[in-house]
């Protein structure tokens, strides 16, 4: 086996895999047999997506059995390809040849019960058993710059393909082109960093540190939006997901017809469901079938993605999903009073629901690109629950006049929701504004570990950096929409550990509804408070500490502990207790002993505590 062919192979794929699927794949006849792809894709291109494939399945599996169940499959890929017709192997979809050849290796016990299983419920446990979170893998050792420099001269491909391996294990949900991305950024950042790593004036630390939250940033941002959206998909179904597609598409492109958008719908949707299905070369060829069709009708799509479209295969589809939105059609009425003044409106749903509530959809999202996709999925759904309640028979006259009243309302109250957090980040800055949050969801979710909750409220203070400053009309789609994908982290958390039975109605009731029924939770009145045992707070001379995120962290875990032991704390109380707590630091932070200070003052601040808690 040439390892250094295998590994370098992996780098021209970034440049050759997609293309190498024909445009008419999906009509050719056995588009499932491993010989009909390697066909298609070429013995290197094969391989290299095999290895691709195997890492993030087998997270657990050393480099070198991914690259041999790689060539396994390789080498059977060739034969079918050659003239094997025959050999009942062939003929096996291939999705079921890399189980088969997953479940043939030894030493892999944590896929026993998998292994026993038929196919498709063998390709769901499978699927079922990858995990992206924290820990279940160590993370990434960060090498020693001249050491890494080094090594990438004396071994640049190998170094760039386990690079790749590692990554895929990591993130066993992460598409392909992504993959293949971010190793181009990794091996570019190599080549800058090192190439000049004899100039005594280069600080080679310096540029690792520049430079790789660019090679990173990928794997973050895409593999939180796949996960997000594969578990939109799985807890809401295809109806959500084309909804959610219909309205950002016609936010996107708000000149193209209602036809050519559902096109779109249709496609993407399609794409996610093979994507999500960890189909990945299906999940290739369809992206890379949507963005050949939006390139190429771009006069009829929008104005804003020529760019884009001039860009490497691997860059344009995230530069496309980032462009800016079409200017709307200047001939296009303010208004959608079709949808409710027309006469013949209740026919029309009782004889076409679906592409009726699809038209208001999309007719009412090109119109309003300040508003989040999420909102106008809201919007939709009122407009549905008012058709079906005002198309009965006997309903009052004015009916649908109260539908108006009720969507200027809803419009309202996010926009002063969204408004009034601003204000507060405002004032307030990040970390106090964290503060609040963490307040917020400790009641809300006190199951959650101190680690988890300073998590997720650090990402929705983030959230507030980001979208706070924009104007009015982004202010909305910004902010409602990276919240989105926290409260999607924290659904997926619930699904894996089960929170609260509030938090399981708003992560399973309705995707559009998600936000405000989680704003609207409250203390969890079924939570067991912490006792009051000796380490619950514990206060030591690293309290002293002059480096502020350390600081800032120690607090926050108490305050956590604080409200997890007195979920109904009033601010007044809270107040109080701060006060008493920054009052003791002050003093002992100024003794020759600081930490023989706080083990004397500790146990009388808790005790002080706990009288202004019992008041």
């Amino acid at each position: 086996m040439n390892w250094r062919t295998i590994i370098y192979v992996i780098l021209l794929v970034s440049l050759t895999v997609v293309k190498a699927l024909p445009r008419s794949y999906r009509d050719i006849e056995e588009k499932n047999s491993i010989g009909q792809r390697f066909s298609q894709l070429q013995e290197k291109n094969f391989k290299a997506i095999a290895m691709i494939m195997f890492a993030q399945h087998v997270q657990g599996g050393t480099f070198g059995k991914a690259v041999k169940m790689a060539e396994d499959v390789t080498d059977l890929a060739k034969k079918c390809a050659a003239a094997a017709r025959g050999n009942p192997d062939c003929l096996k979809p291939l999705d079921r040849i890399f189980l088969d050849t997953i479940c043939q290796e030894e030493n892999l016990p944590r896929f026993t019960d998998c292994c026993a299983k038929k196919d498709p419920e063998r390709n769901d446990c499978f699927f079922s058993l990858k995990n992206s979170s924290r820990g279940f893998i160590s993370p990434f050792e960060r090498p020693n710059a001249e050491a890494a420099c080094k090594n990438h001269s004396q071994h640049q491909h190998s170094l760039t393909g386990y690079f790749i391996y590692e990554v895929s294990r990591r993130h066993p949900f992460l598409y392909a082109p992504t993959i293949l991305s971010v190793a181009t950024r990794y091996d570019e950042m190599m080549k800058n960093c090192c190439g000049r790593a004899e100039d005594p004036t280069h600080n080679l630390e310096e540029c690792f540190r520049r430079q790789a939250p660019k090679v990173v940033k990928p794997v973050k941002e895409d593999g939180l939006r796949q996960e997000h959206t594969c578990g939109i998909l799985k807890k809401f179904g295809e109806r959500t997901i084309k909804a959610l597609k219909l309205a950002q598409i016609s936010q996107k492109f708000p000149k193209a017809d209602f036809v050519t958008v559902n096109k779109l719908v249709m496609d993407i949707a399609n794409m996610h469901k093979d994507c999500c299905r960890g189909e990945m070369l299906d999940c290739m060829h369809d992206r890379e079938e949507i963005l050949h069709y939006v390139c190429t009708n771009q006069d009829i799509l929008s104005s804003r993605i020529k760019k884009c479209c001039e860009k490497p295969l691997l860059q344009r589809s995230e530069c496309i999903v980032n462009a800016e939105n079409d200017d709307k059609p200047a001939d296009l009425s303010p208004h959608v009073r079709e949808f409710i003044e027309d006469k013949g409106i209740c026919e029309r749903f009782a004889q076409e629901k679906d592409t009726h509530l699809a038209r208001f959809l999309y007719e009412y999202s090109r119109r309003h690109p300040e508003f989040s996709a999420q909102m106008l999925l809201r919007i939709g759904k009122g407009y549905e629950d008012l058709l079906k309640e005002c198309c009965k028979t006997g309903a009052p006259d004015d009916c649908f006049s109260r539908g108006k009243e009720e969507l200027k309302k809803h419009i309202y109250e996010t926009e002063s929701v969204m408004k009034t957090s601003c204000d507060i980040y405002k004032e307030k800055g990040d970390y106090y504004f964290q503060n609040e949050l963490l307040m917020s969801f400790t009641k809300k979710m006190p199951q959650l570990t101190s680690a988890e909750l300073i998590k997720f409220t650090k990402q929705m203070t983030a959230i507030g950096s980001k979208c706070c400053q924009l104007s009015q009309d982004k202010l909305l789609p910004c902010a409602e929409e990276n919240l989105d994908l926290v409260l999607g982290e924290i659904c997926r958390r619930h699904l894996t550990d089960p929170i609260n039975p509030g938090v399981c109605h708003c992560c399973s009731s309705s995707y559009a509804l998600r936000r405000p029924c989680m704003g609207k939770l409250e203390i969890d009145e079924n939570y067991v408070p912490l006792s009051l045992t000796p380490g619950l707070f514990t206060f030591h001379e690293d309290l002293c500490t002059t480096e502020d995120e350390k600081l800032q962290h120690k607090k926050q875990e108490m305050l956590i502990n604080l409200i997890k032991y007195k979920p109904q704390i009033t601010q007044e109380q809270l107040t109080s207790v701060t006060a008493a707590f920054t009052a003791m630091r002050e003093q002992c932070c100024k003794e020759e002993n600081p930490e023989a200070c706080f083990v004397k003052e500790g146990p009388e601040l808790i005790k002080r505590s706990e009288k202004m808690l019992s008041a």
